[in-house]
C-alpha cells in the first residue's frame, strides 16, 4: 500500500465514495505515515466502519474486519485447530503406522499448518501485502480482550504455542471504532491516533448523498440533508445516521420524488427509514415533519 498525501486521500476518498473532511484526511494520512493503528469514535451510524472500507477501495487492498463483541475471546480473533480434521487425522495415521507408532509424530503433523484455521487477526499479519484490519466496535469487546490487542497493535506479532512466534509479513492498517459504549484504556488509545467522527453537516451530507446515490439530483440531495440536520436536532431516542440518510434517499428517489415540497405527506410516511424507536415516531408527529420542512428550501 502507498502512502498518499492529505489532498490524495481526500479526492481518493471521495472518488471511492466516502466525503471526508479535512481532519479525517490528515488523520489517515499521518497513520499511513507513521504506521499506526486509527481510533475513530463517534455516534452510532455516522460512518466510521465506512472510513476503513473506503480506505480499502482506495488502496485497492483486502478488508479484513473483526467484528467485536462482549465474550470474544482470542480463538476467535486469532485462530483455532480443526479439531474435526486433526481427530480423522489421528485416527488414519494410527491405522496408516500399525503398532508401536510413534506418537510425537503424529502430534507434529495434526498440530501443523494444515490444521490451522486462521481469524481475522493472524490472517492480516500473515497477509504479504497490508490488508486494511477493521476492528469494529472495540468497546463491544471485554477489557481482557482489549489487553490481548495491546501486544498485537505494539509488536505486531503473536505467539501460537506449538508454532512459535509469528511475526506480521506486512503491518495492516488497523481502523478501531468505538461508539463509547464502555470507556477505553489509557493504554489502547496511547497506541492508537485518535479522530472524532462527528455527523457531517448539510452541505457534507448532501454530498455524500450525491456520490452514493447520483439519481437524487442536486436540489433533493440537498432538501435531504437540510431535512436530517432539523431532525437530528430533535429530542430522539436514535439519532439518524448517514446510512439511514441513504436508505431515506433511495425510497424517495424510488418513490420518484424530486423535490420534498411536493409531496410532504409522503415525506412524513416515509420518516420510517430515519425512525427506529416507537417513542422517536411518535414524536415526529406530521405537524413536527412540516414545521421542519417548512425551513427547508
Amino acid at each position: 500500500m502507498t502512502s498518499l498525501s492529505r489532498d490524495d486521500i481526500a479526492q481518493r476518498l471521495t472518488a471511492a465514495g466516502y466525503i471526508a473532511d479535512t481532519e479525517l484526511a490528515t488523520a489517515i494520512s499521518i497513520m499511513q505515515l507513521l504506521k499506526r493503528p486509527l481510533l475513530l469514535e463517534g455516534e452510532a451510524g455516522v460512518g466510521k466502519t465506512e472510513v476503513a472500507k473506503a480506505l480499502a477501495s482506495v488502496h485497492g487492498a483486502e478488508l479484513i474486519r473483526l467484528q467485536c463483541y462482549e465474550g470474544l475471546d482470542q480463538s476467535a480473533a486469532l485462530y483455532e485447530w480443526n479439531y474435526q480434521r486433526q481427530l480423522l487425522a489421528i485416527e488414519a495415521l494410527r491405522v496408516a503406522s500399525g503398532p508401536g507408532q510413534d506418537l510425537s509424530r503424529i502430534e507434529d503433523e495434526v498440530f501443523s499448518e494444515r490444521y490451522l484455521l486462521e481469524r481475522p487477526l493472524l490472517a492480516a499479519i500473515r497477509r504479504p501485502e497490508p490488508p486494511v484490519l477493521l476492528i469494529d466496535e472495540i468497546d463491544r469487546a471485554d477489557e481482557e480482550f482489549e489487553a490481548f490487542l495491546l501486544e498485537l497493535l505494539s509488536d505486531w506479532q503473536v505467539s501460537i504455542p506449538e508454532l512459535g512466534t509469528i511475526e506480521a509479513a506486512a503491518i495492516p492498517h488497523v481502523v478501531l471504532t468505538s461508539n463509547g459504549t464502555r470507556e477505553l484504556s489509557d493504554a489502547l488509545r496511547r497506541r492508537c491516533l485518535y479522530h472524532y467522527v462527528d455527523y457531517p453537516d448539510a452541505e457534507r451530507e448532501a454530498r455524500i448523498i450525491m456520490a452514493r446515490i447520483p439519481r437524487a439530483g442536486t436540489t433533493l440531495a440537498l432538501q435531504i440533508a437540510r431535512m436530517v440536520e432539523g431532525i437530528r436536532k430533535e429530542e430522539l431516542r436514535k439519532v439518524p445516521g448517514v446510512a439511514e440518510t441513504l436508505d431515506w434517499t433511495a425510497a424517495l428517489v424510488g418513490l420518484d420524488i424530486a423535490n420534498l415540497h411536493d409531496r410532504p405527506e409522503l415525506v412524513h410516511e416515509t420518516l420510517l427509514c430515519l425512525l427506529k424507536t416507537r417513542e422517536d415516531s411518535a414524536r415526529m408527529s406530521a405537524e413536527v415533519t412540516a414545521r421542519i420542512l417548512g425551513r427547508v428550501a
